[in-house]
């Protein structure tokens, strides 16, 4: 195998790899193994005709596909490696020259890592923020635990409020005929989150438990069922059941309860500790993100587009991964959106693009600054990834190779980078224009 390095234009780069004749017949003997048993030639049962015969009949050409397919991986990994350069994409494959009996040729055009110019990342002024809980927000916070603790009541001796839960059953009808989908039986109806159509819900509020009620509504114009679109419908419906949702009171027993505190003061104090920390973090990682996105803002990259695209797909797939873990196949979530996957591609190449500057301003940074990480740092991370994957550590380092470890490393330095950055940038308070604003 040798090959050649044509560099182009916005940090492509072109490979022309030629496979010798022997490792392109090989891989001919491979294609020819592989489909023999699908050619039929008459006088020989399937997959006894001999190569020659099938080549004299249907021409070697009809092996030249599936022997590129066997030469090309191996051949390309090989001379992108040798080749030292720093690969971003996916190769795209032409092939240049294919034969029997002849060197095998392609290319393989690839996008490689771009150069970054660095601006400014030092001693960039970021908005000073101050981690303070007020009482508000206090609490806020306790208000989501009586809801997390509350409990649905019945309620007998009123009328339908908004907020409560009517459990009814209904029946719908269009021009005196049910129709398809309008019934249902002990449906749980919350007054006022807007479930159904129209004021359908309004309808309800005074309405009291046995109550037979027919509720006037019309089906909006963009409704979901074309013969349903703004016709007027009567439902019939029967209040079975008025429920409403009572929060625990806030005192000491609900403390105790809730937390290991045995009284509300001390519960208070607790989550607003528990809030400060929240925050701090919260305002460390916006620190964080403002300082990257004036370190990117002050670069010179030019992005190759293929760079993107593999981003994209890496997006895609991660997005496919955590809805299926949902139960949802990728699939299903198009068709229930109505997305494409070339909408979707398209919403996520900004976010692409970002993270793309961010990863390469950040690596000429731990360039410029020499940034290294220690064994110790190293093995650290690996601590960790055991730890998350549930494994013994030295089963971690088994499974990694060099160009792991290497990620790894490099992840670390990333990581010093953004430290390097936080710790230099400048605090500057707001104006009080900005405040007002």
């Amino acid at each position: 195998m040798s090959y050649t390095v044509e560099n182009l234009e916005k940090s492509m780069a072109k490979l022309t790899i030629t496979v010798s004749a022997e490792d392109f017949e090989a891989a001919m003997v491979k294609s020819f193994n592989k489909n023999k048993n699908s050619i039929s030639i008459q006088g020989f049962r399937k997959g006894k005709a001999p190569r020659k015969m099938v080549e004299k009949l249907y021409g070697p050409e009809v092996f030249y596909e599936d022997a590129a397919n066997f030469a090309i991986p191996d051949a390309y990994e090989e001379a992108a490696k040798d080749s030292g350069l720093e690969i971003v994409s996916r190769p795209e494959i032409d092939v240049v020259d294919i034969g029997k009996g002849k060197e095998f040729v392609f290319s393989a055009t690839v996008a490689l890592k771009p150069e970054v110019t660095l601006g400014e990342y030092k001693g960039l002024e970021v908005e000073k923020k101050v981690v303070k809980i007020m009482a508000a927000d206090v609490n806020a916070e306790l208000e989501k635990v009586r809801e997390q603790n509350s409990r649905m009541v019945t309620v007998d001796n009123r009328g339908i409020k908004k907020d409560d839960t009517a459990v009814i059953d209904f029946e719908g009808f269009v021009d005196g005929e049910a129709f398809a989908g309008g019934k249902g039986e002990d449906y749980p109806l919350v007054i006022g989150s807007h479930s159904f159509i129209d004021d359908f819900e309004d309808q309800l509020i005074g309405k009291k438990t046995g109550d037979e009620v027919e509720v006037n509504v019309s089906f909006p114009e963009e409704y979901h069922e074309a013969s349903l679109k703004g016709k007027p419908a009567l439902f019939k419906v029967t209040i079975k059941e008025i429920k409403n949702k009572e929060l625990p009171k806030l005192d000491d027993e609900f403390a105790s309860e809730v937390s290991e505190f045995e009284t509300l003061k001390d519960y208070k104090a607790s989550v607003k500790k528990s809030l400060t920390e929240k925050r701090k973090e919260e305002v460390k990682r916006e620190k964080e993100n403002e300082v990257i996105e004036k370190a990117i803002e002050n670069i010179s990259v030019e992005i190759p587009e293929a760079m993107i695209d593999e981003q994209v797909q890496q997006m895609v797939q991660e997005f496919a991964s955590r809805i299926s873990s949902q139960g949802i196949s990728f699939e299903q979530y198009m068709q229930m959106t109505g997305m494409t996957p070339n909408a979707l591609m398209g919403q996520m190449k900004p976010e692409a693009e970002k993270r793309i500057k961010t990863r390469l301003t950040l690596e000429a940074i731990v360039k410029a600054e020499g940034i290294k990480a220690s064994d110790k740092e190293i093995e650290a991370e690996m601590e960790k990834m055991a730890a998350m994957y549930q494994m013994e550590v030295d089963k971690v380092k088994e499974m990694m190779g060099e160009t792991e470890r290497e990620q790894i490393a490099m992840d670390v330095a990333v990581q010093k980078a953004v430290d390097l950055i936080v710790k230099n940038a400048v605090e500057v308070e707001k104006s009080e224009e900005e405040k007002e604003e």
